[in-house]
Parts: C-alpha cells; sequence; structure tokens
C-alpha cells in the first residue's frame, strides 16, 4: 500500500477559518463517497465550527491520566484500525501529553500517512519552526509549539486560508473566535493591525516560495528550458570589477518595481585556478547585495556567455544586468564580448540590460598568453591567424601589380606573428613565422616559386624576418607571463592579507574559510579532516560543498596540516602552483579550530571558575549563616532539656518560638541553596501553563507576617503563561526581601497591571532603597546590600527569584519607589489569543 497524500490548511493568523475549511472539504468528499473521519478537531467552542461536525464521524479520543489530570487525546491506533480513506487531524504543531504515543502530533501524522491514509490537516505560519525568531520579533511572544518546516512542505498540497487584519479583528469584536471577556485584550495585544499585517506577509511569501519549488519541481521533471515570466527575477552578472557595485544597486532598483522581485547576483570564474578578479572587491559586493536583500551565486564555467544564461535559464530569471565592456576598442577583434553574446542568445524571454559605468571601455588589460590559461577559442583563434593567416596574406599580396615590395612584404607577415603570438600564445608564433618564411621565400623571393634563394641579401632578409619573428613572439610572450603572474601575485596578496585581516580580527568562522577555499579554487567540496593518531580513522570537523571526502586518498587534493590533520578537496586537481596559497588557507583553517576549541575550553573554565566562587561562598555561608540559626536553636533545645531551671508555660512557648523561627529561617536558607544549586547546574525546567495571578500570588505570601502586605491584583487581568511553582518561588522570595527591610509600620504593596504584551507584577516597599549602581548587583548570589543584618540570610533570595524568573521567560528588575525604596519589577508573558500551551487546551477539554 502506498504511502497517504497530505493536505495542509496554512492560517495567515489565529481566527482566519482553517478549521471551517478543513470541515467544509471534508463535507464535500463526503458527499462524493469518501470515507472521512475526523481523528481530532479543536472547535474551541466556536458555535459555526461546532456546527460544521454534524454528520462527520468521530474517532473516540484517548484519555490520559497527567499529574491527576485527564487529557483527551487523538487515539492514533484506533485512526488506523478504522482505516479510513481520509482522516481530519487539527492542528499540526500540537504537543501531545507525556505518555501518548508520539511527543508532536505531526509525527501522528506520519503514522497514518505511512498506512496509507489521506491526512487533512490545519497549522498558523506562526508555528513554523524556521519563522519563530520572526514572529517572537513582531508579535514579542515566543511560539512554543512548532512544526519542522520540511513536514509542511512534503505536503502534497498547501492552501492558504487568508483574511484581511480588518476583517478578522471584526471577526473578533463579534465574538466569533474569543470568549466576550477576552476580546478587548486580544485586540489590543496579539490582534493588532501590525501585527496581523505582518503574519499576512510572513504567509503569502512563504506559500510564494513553496509555489517556486513546485515550478522549479514540474519544469525540472518537464525538461522546461524556456522562462515563464511568473515573477520578476533580475540576474546581475559580476565580473569582480568595480562597476560590480553600481549594477547591483541598478538591478535592486529594477526588482524594486516589480511586486515580489527577486534578485539574484552571479560571479562566473574559470576551473583553472586562482580568479583573476579581486576577492576584496566581491566580498564587498556579496555583502552589498545581501544588504539589499539579494542573493549571491559563484557558478564556475569556462564559457562565461553560456554559464550565465544557463544559470538564469535555471533561476526562471525574466531579466539580465550586465555592465559595458571595459574593453577598449581595438580589443573588440578578439570577440564580439560577454554583453553582445548574452544578448544575442539570450532569446525572447529574457531581457537583457547593457548598464553604462565609470569603468567602461578603459581597458582589462592585455590578454594572458600562457596556453595552459587561455581558452579554446583563444588557442585556435591562435593557430588560425598564424597558420592560415600567411597563406591568405600570400593569396592577397599576389594578385597585386606591382607589389609592395619585399621589405613591406617581411613587415606584413612580422604583424601576423605578433597577432599570433597574443591570441594563441608562443607555439602559434613560432608557426607563423616558419610558414611565413616559406612563403615569403617561394612567392616573394627570386627565384619565384622556388626554395632557392638566388641573392645573398635575401637571405639574410628572410633569416632576419624569422629571428625577429621568433624573438618578436618570445617576448610578447613573456610579456603576457609575467603579466599573468602579476595578476596572479595580486590575486595572491590580497588573499593572503585578507586571511590575515580576518584571522586576526577572528571575524571568519570555520565553514566561511572553507567556503572561501571552495570558491578561490573552483572546488566542488572542501572538508576538514583530523585523526587523533596514525591508527584512528578519520573524522570532518567541518565541510561545505556537496559529498566531501571522508578520506585525504578519497580527495583530488590533500593538503596535510601537522600529523594528523588535511584538507581535503574534491573535484579536479590543482596546479603546483596554487598550493601555496591553499597551504595558507589550511594554516589558517587549523588555527581556527585551535581558536574555536580555546573558546569552549575558556567557557569551560569560566563555568568551573563559577562554580568555584559559588562553593567558596557557600562555605562562608555555612561556616556563618547556616551555624547562627542552628546556634539558637540548640540554645533553646539545651534550655529545655536543662534540670537546674524551672522554665513557666510563658518561658517555655518562647523557647519553643525560637526554635520552630530558627528552624524556619534554616530551612529557608536551605531552599535557596538548593535552588541556586539547581539553576546553576541547569536543571530547572519549566512546565509553563495558563493561568490567573490572583490563583499563584496569594500562596506565595505565606511565609511573611499577616498585615505585611497589601495585595491589588485585579480579577480581569488577563492570563499568562508560566511555571506556577516556580512563579510563587520568584514572588516569595522578593516579598520576603521587601517585607525584611520595609519599616514595621508600612505595609508592602503588591499590584499587578496589564500592559501591553505583557503583564507587570509590582512589588513595592518604603525601605532604604538601592542606589542605581547596585541595581544589578542585588540579583548576584551571596550579595546583600548596606547593613543587612549577617543572620538575614545568604544573600541568595533575589538571586534565585531572577533565575526561576528567567526560566519561565520572565524579566525581573530593580526600580526606585517614588518618595523612598525600591519596587520589584517582574513582566510576565501574556498569553497571546489562539496560542495557549497543550497542558491548558487539554485541560479545558478534560473539563468539558
Amino acid at each position: 500500500m502506498g504511502r497517504g497524500k497530505l493536505r495542509i490548511y496554512l492560517g495567515a493568523a489565529p481566527g482566519v477559518g482553517k478549521t471551517y475549511a478543513m470541515l467544509s472539504e471534508a463535507h464535500r468528499r463526503v458527499e462524493r463517497g469518501t470515507d472521512v473521519v475526523v481523528g481530532f478537531v479543536e472547535h474551541h467552542n466556536r458555535p459555526r465550527t461546532v456546527v460544521m461536525l454534524h454528520g462527520l464521524e468521530q474517532v473516540p479520543r484517548r484519555d490520559l491520566d497527567y499529574r491527576g489530570t485527564v487529557f483527551a487525546e487523538m487515539d492514533v491506533d484506533a485512526v488506523l484500525r478504522r482505516r479510513p480513506a481520509v482522516a481530519l487531524v487539527d492542528e499540526l504543531a500540537h504537543t501531545n501529553i507525556p505518555g501518548s504515543r508520539n511527543a508532536k502530533r505531526w509525527q501522528d501524522v506520519e503514522e497514518l500517512l505511512e498506512a496509507g491514509i489521506d491526512v487533512v490537516s490545519t497549522v498558523n505560519i506562526q508555528h513554523l519552526e524556521s519563522l519563530g525568531d520572526v514572529v517572537e520579533s513582531i508579535t514579542g511572544v515566543r511560539q512554543r509549539e512548532t512544526v519542522p518546516d520540511e513536514v509542511v512542505r512534503r505536503a502534497d498540497q498547501i492552501e492558504l486560508v487568508d483574511m484581511s487584519p480588518q476583517a478578522l479583528r471584526r471577526r473578533m469584536a463579534h465574538g466569533n473566535i474569543y470568549k466576550p471577556d477576552r476580546v478587548d485584550a486580544a485586540l489590543s495585544n496579539y490582534f493588532r493591525p501590525g501585527n496581523l499585517t505582518a503574519l499576512r506577509e510572513l504567509a503569502l511569501l512563504w506559500t510564494a516560495d513553496r509555489v517556486d519549488e513546485y515550478l522549479r519541481e514540474y519544469r525540472g521533471e518537464h525538461d522546461i528550458r524556456t522562462t515563464w515570466q511568473a515573477r520578476e527575477r533580475i540576474v546581475v552578472g559580476l565580473t569582480g570589477g568595480p562597476e560590480g557595485r553600481t549594477l547591483i544597486r541598478r538591478a535592486a532598483r529594477l526588482a524594486e518595481k516589480g511586486a515580489g522581485g527577486e534578485l539574484l547576483a552571479v560571479y562566473i570564474s574559470r576551473s583553472d585556478g586562482l580568479s583573476s578578479a579581486s576577492p576584496k572587491e566581491l566580498a564587498v559586493q556579496r555583502t552589498l547585495v545581501e544588504d539589499l536583500g539579494g542573493s549571491f551565486h559563484h557558478v564556475i564555467g569556462d564559457d562565461v556567455p553560456s554559464a550565465l544564461l544557463e544559470f538564469a535559464r535555471g533561476a526562471n530569471a525574466t531579466q539580465i544586468v550586465l555592465g559595458s565592456s571595459r574593453r577598449k576598442s581595438w580589443q573588440y577583434v578578439l570577440g564580439p564580448g560577454v554583453g553582445a553574446t548574452v544578448a544575442r542568445e539570450s532569446g525572447p524571454d529574457i531581457d537583457v540590460h547593457i548598464v553604462t559605468h565609470d569603468e567602461a571601455a578603459k581597458g582589462r588589460g592585455l590578454p594572458v598568453a600562457r596556453g595552459a590559461r587561455l581558452d579554446r577559442s583563444r588557442i585556435v583563434a591562435g593557430w588560425l591567424v598564424g597558420v592560415l593567416g600567411p597563406a591568405l596574406l600570400t593569396l592577397l599580396l599576389t594578385t597585386l601589380e606591382p607589389g609592395p615590395g619585399l621589405a613591406n612584404d617581411v613587415l606584413l607577415f612580422l604583424g601576423l606573428t605578433v597577432a599570433a603570438a597574443l591570441l594563441g600564445g608562443l607555439r602559434p608564433a613560432l608557426a607563423s613565422a616558419a610558414v611565413g618564411s616559406l612563403l615569403l621565400n617561394y612567392y616573394f623571393t627570386p627565384p619565384l616559386h622556388t626554395l632557392t634563394i638566388s641573392d645573398p641579401e635575401n637571405i639574410v632578409a628572410i633569416s632576419v624576418f624569422f629571428a625577429v619573428a621568433a624573438s618578436v613572439a618570445s617576448v610578447v610572450d613573456l610579456a603576457a607571463r609575467r603579466t599573468h603572474q602579476a595578476a596572479r601575485l595580486r590575486a595572491e596578496s590580497e588573499i593572503l592579507t585578507l586571511l590575515a585581516g580576518s584571522l586576526l580580527r577572528g571575524e571568519t568562522t570555520l565553514d566561511a574559510l572553507l567556503e572561501r577555499v571552495r570558491e578561490t579554487f573552483a572546488m566542488e567540496s572542501v572538508a576538514l579532516l583530523e585523526r587523533g593518531s596514525e591508527v584512528e580513522p578519520w573524522t570532518s570537523s567541518g565541510s561545505v560543498g556537496p559529498t566531501p571526502a571522508a578520506r585525504p586518498e578519497d580527495a583530488d587534493v590533500d593538503m596535510p596540516i601537522g600529523d594528523h590533520m588535511a584538507l581535503a578537496l574534491t573535484g579536479r586537481v590543482l596546479p603546483a602552483e596554487d598550493r601555496r596559497v591553499l597551504g595558507a588557507f589550511a594554516a589558517q583553517a587549523m588555527a581556527l579550530l585551535d581558536r574555536q576549541r580555546l573558546v569552549g575550553e575558556a567557557q569551560e573554565a569560566r563555568s568551573l571558575a563559577e562554580g568555584n566562587k559559588i562553593r567558596t561562598a557557600l562555605l562562608a555561608a555555612v561556616s556563618h549563616d547556616l551555624r547562627t540559626p542552628l546556634a539558637g536553636i540548640k540554645a533553646s533545645v539545651s534550655s529545655l532539656r536543662s534540670d537546674d531551671v524551672e522554665w513557666s508555660e510563658e518561658d517555655r512557648a518562647e523557647l519553643l518560638a525560637g526554635i520552630e523561627a530558627g528552624a524556619d529561617r534554616l530551612g529557608n536558607l536551605v531552599d535557596n541553596l538548593l535552588d541556586m544549586s539547581r539553576l546553576q547546574t541547569g536543571t530547572v525546567t519549566p512546565v509553563l501553563r495558563e493561568i490567573d495571578l490572583d490563583e499563584v500570588v496569594p500562596m506565595a505570601l505565606g511565609g511573611v507576617p499577616e498585615g505585611s502586605v497589601d495585595l491589588d491584583i485585579p480579577e480581569d487581568l488577563p492570563m499568562v503563561t508560566v511555571d506556577p511553582g516556580l512563579l510563587e518561588r520568584t514572588v516569595a522570595n522578593i516579598v520576603e526581601n521587601a517585607v525584611k527591610y520595609s519599616p514595621d509600620d508600612t505595609a508592602v504593596l503588591v499590584a499587578a497591571s496589564a500592559l501591553r504584551d505583557r503583564v507587570e507584577l509590582r512589588v513595592v516597599d518604603r525601605g532604604p532603597g538601592v542606589p542605581d549602581e547596585a541595581k544589578e548587583r542585588i540579583f548576584a548570589p551571596f550579595q546583600r546590600h548596606g547593613d543587612a543584618p549577617r543572620g538575614a540570610g545568604v544573600g541568595l533570595g533575589l538571586a534565585v527569584a531572577r533565575g526561576f524568573a528567567e526560566a519561565i521567560g520572565a524579566t525581573l528588575t530593580a526600580e526606585d519607589t517614588p518618595g523612598g525604596g525600591l519596587t520589584m519589577v517582574l513582566a510576565l508573558t501574556l498569553t497571546p489569543p489562539g496560542n495557549r500551551p497543550p497542558e491548558t487546551g487539554d485541560l479545558q477539554r478534560a473539563r468539558r
């Protein structure tokens, strides 16, 4: 049986109607005779959604007991036994209750799909894992329930359920989404027009990217090479020259003119070694492209126009932006240039823009005359000029009556030899000199049409011609070699300068360095391999590119680094001259790896030092602060056990009260020490759920004297998402600290209020206060401000409170109280409408 098909209704925001749309689709399929069941649908008591469930078969849910409460989850086994054709499974990103078959609901859906059952599901755009940081920056709320993007991308169908912000807010105001008592808070927080507009844009862009993937797959499967102008994609071709910045900005303006325009910058390098382009300039242009919202691509290809057009067609580009040629006029004899070739071969589907710039027609220097560095077309052209050129020139001169004379004939043949040297290097030039000498002897030196030379002066002329031609060819070739070497050394020096600078500044990461190696040497993949000894297997410390080598012997290029490390490159064999720069890259790769490890060791050392500091402070606390209540308890017990004194009932009650107070103080100290230890070791695991503050805050006041606190918690406060136990301990420590420093005749005020996307709990005392420079220091472990008595504690209360606050996603800060004193502000995350943690939703379902 084949795998089932997955259809997902993607909601742009909570309340847009994705569950309603899913149920409508279910009714349409039932009418067509399809076997459809409801595996799990969360209707949130919305009347219209509840009505849509009528007439659909629902698989009974599975009840799970968790922490004394019964929760209802989807019964995967029951759905598998029922084996419908289609199952409806709502809330794909939902986290299942511990004890369920799978941890996440999307894993339940995967099981149903593997069993051959088609699934229709729903998810909101804010629950996609890759968008968590973006959604948090927009709404101020971190989504704790997420689904991997790949799970949604693999869906056979994705349908966007969208609604304008104004219409969604009207639906909210009419009570179609949440109960009336929650509407005002929702409209003023999560459902603000700006938030909804941003979420809607995220959903549209994400769906558009998915449509692009479908389009690329379809074009690839059907081998479609023509451009479909469904979306403006601007490809800008870069040479690494200074004009690239102008081209990028021009292309970015073109992309901005079309809705959803996309900018792609591409640099094409040859596959024969170090690039002649400036690495520094390319790095600047890459940064500029990314700053303008585009993407930078590095492509390897010896035929630049063909490689550029192949990239543009593969990206379904609609326009190509190129710069005016930097060639001088005479250099066009070497070919029409990249811009003209691309414009001629682009066809009717891709528009080509030629942009003028300050570097146009300023020249590109002499062509490289080293055979190994020349294109095949250049070498062929050199041989044609060197061999066919003299023959054609001979044919032309023999038709002239009278001829220009032997001296001029020699100069004309010498010009062809120089042209052959410029185009093809030394060998075509020497061939041109040899062919030219023979043709001069046969056609222009008496006696004609023989290889015999009767006049000694002509013998000298032919000999001098060959010598001059060979010398000129050698000089031209040597100059081209020196030009190539100078350009190569310049590129090497710029690369080494960038490497040294980035190493000193600590800017380059290992992956970025390996990517630079791959681009510089035109390789397919690069890997940094290491092993502990000669007998141990190689392991990869970092790699870029597809299918990197697992062993140095499997790579095309192996650069050893020390005894047990190597840089392995795959793609082609490098010439020996490239290994010098590759060695510099290898040395920096080893340095980067060592620095990363040193940073890790330094962090570990800091952690150990911090732990040692805490242990030292703990010993100091045990030596005095913990012994003080123990001493009081022991003295009171010894007095009660003494036979020498007859204690009255009042005295005995006072001594027992002292024992109880000392035990309470000792218990609080031990609790704070244990809590601090849990925070330091990272073993605090909050269980977040939706609560009202008036459920927790009153319970936190049990450790302070009655009447010492005035409580002001409005009943209409919105709910917050916290761990109730950790919140109680946090508030208790803050209040106990405030009571400790507040005057005896003044009560501490504990008040709460809702502000935008948070709820603030303020603990206000009228004590001595804390100066600004000490407001952060009081939250450090074992810190007590001012003249607090030694028996007042070990200075852990506020440190534990801040640690617990951070664990539940809250913040704890200190402010001055107007008129004197200190105010502790605990800012708690407001529960966004439609985004309750699983415990809350399941608890409400269990209550229903």
